[in-house]
């Protein structure tokens, strides 16, 4: 028991590390965007942002892939290795980036191909931390443990969040932050990454890749993959309304409470700050409870309410003019949406053998996240400029309502588990 949570320990801070490195950019973004892509029009800026933001989610199905394969080839504590290597690379390259006024278009250029590496990193983190974190904890508190990574996720989030409210507000001006302070964070997320590389060179490997590795078998995971179509399926269906959803209610949600239900900035990290705090809380009780009664029975309350009360809870922060009344319907949201992240990594893990886990769970969902989640923030802008914003909150709850169809067919993985077929608390071997 001490050397599993020893490790899941190491997994989730890994994972925090590299989620921050990720949400710094969307959290700087508003400062920064001006040195990268100089406009007139505000919501122009962004908007290039954005689309860099989302660019770097569609390389995320090249990292799912290859990281996929080397974690099932090489281990999983190789792969996580590795990743959190990648996103400190990518991270000191932005902090250091000379802007569009030095430079030129090379500015903009370097920034998009240190977001690509990113995201390439991202891209294997989340098939490889999800497949470590189901592997390594006991059957019956699976869904407990596991749900530290969006704990980690979301905590990696809130830091970014935070580190942005703490330079906002105690130590730079605005000016200072658009000059030069928004490379701060990006500094702190390389150094961290150093920190995450040498906690996971110490983590030990799981039983099930050691029983796997053991047989000597020849393997080839992608050929494997392919022989799980309704497996693949399932992954798809059930990150499409989830992950489109996540990116709305947390990357999207701090330029939509400027922009659209018209905060201040420093109101709209206060705001996405405290939300995201009680969020984080929220996965562990909800992960506690699909040890109870079943995985099946979270994601239909997600699925459920996500289809009816999205439009209505967008709408409503549209009308809200206060922090209080936009935070508050703004943790509804989260509430809801707590019964996708709290379970999605432990359920897509119990789908596949050990053999092709860390790629079945990492290939199929980035490649939705990288078409859904990642493409959230420049949509809903998108739409705004365009001025059918509205035609946003019914696209998110279409998407919700597809993943719903999906977890309504779906058997619940908790009583027809994979990893239990592979081991059961195994023991642990460095």
């Amino acid at each position: 028991m001490k050397a599993r949570l020893r490790s899941i320990f190491g997994g989730s801070v890994g994972n925090l590390i590299e989620w921050y490195d990720f949400y710094v950019y969307s959290a700087f973004s508003l400062y920064f965007a001006k040195a990268f892509f100089p406009d007139a029009d505000p919501l122009v800026e962004q908007l290039n942002t954005a689309a860099v933001f989302a660019l770097g989610f569609l390389i995320r199905p090249v990292g799912g892939w290859l990281m996929g394969l080397y974690a099932d080839l090489r281990g999983r504590r190789s792969a996580l290795t590795l990743s959190v290597s990648l996103m400190c690379f990518g991270s000191f390259v932005i902090a250091v980036c000379p802007t569009y006024p030095t430079i030129g278009v090379a500015a903009p250029v370097v920034l998009l191909l240190a977001r690509l590496l990113q995201g390439l990193s991202l891209g294997g983190e989340y098939g490889t931390s999800a497949t470590y974190l189901s592997e390594v904890a006991s059957s019956k508190h699976r869904g407990f443990y596991s749900s530290f990574q969006y704990v980690t996720l979301i905590m990696g989030q809130l830091l970014a969040t935070l580190t942005l409210l703490v330079l906002q507000r105690l130590i730079l001006t605005p000016a200072q932050l658009s000059a030069w302070g928004w490379r701060i964070p990006f500094v702190i997320g390389a150094l961290l990454a150093i920190f995450g590389f040498y906690m996971r060179r110490n983590m030990v490997e799981t039983e099930a890749f050691r029983a796997e590795a053991e047989k000597h078998a020849r393997r080839r995971p992608m050929r494997d993959l392919l022989r799980h179509p309704r497996e693949i399926a399932i992954v798809v269906g059930l990150t499409l309304g989830g992950t489109l959803a996540f990116y709305t209610y947390t990357v999207y949600m701090q330029k939509f409470l400027v922009h659209s239900v018209g905060l201040t900035r420093d109101e709209a990290t206060l705001v996405s700050a405290s939300s995201l705090f009680l969020y984080m809380l929220l996965q562990p009780v909800f992960g506690l409870i699909s040890d109870r009664v079943g995985r099946k029975p979270v994601l239909m309350w997600f699925g459920v309410m996500g289809t009816l009360c999205t439009v209505p809870l967008l709408t409503a922060m549209t009308q809200a003019r206060d922090a209080l009344t936009a935070f508050l319907l703004l943790m509804a949201a989260l509430l809801i949406l707590s019964g996708y992240t709290s379970v999605n990594a432990v359920v897509k893990a119990e789908l596949f053998p050990a053999r092709i886990r860390a790629l079945g769970v990492g290939l199929p969902y980035a490649l939705t996240v990288s078409i859904f989640g990642g493409t959230a923030e420049y949509v809903g802008m998108w739409l705004k400029l365009a001025g059918r914003e509205r035609w946003f909150f019914w696209y998110v709850s279409l998407a919700i309502l597809c993943s719903l169809v999906v977890y309504m067919l779906m058997r619940d993985t908790r009583k027809h588990s994979q990893i239990n077929a592979d081991t059961d608390a195994a023991p642990l071997v460095p």
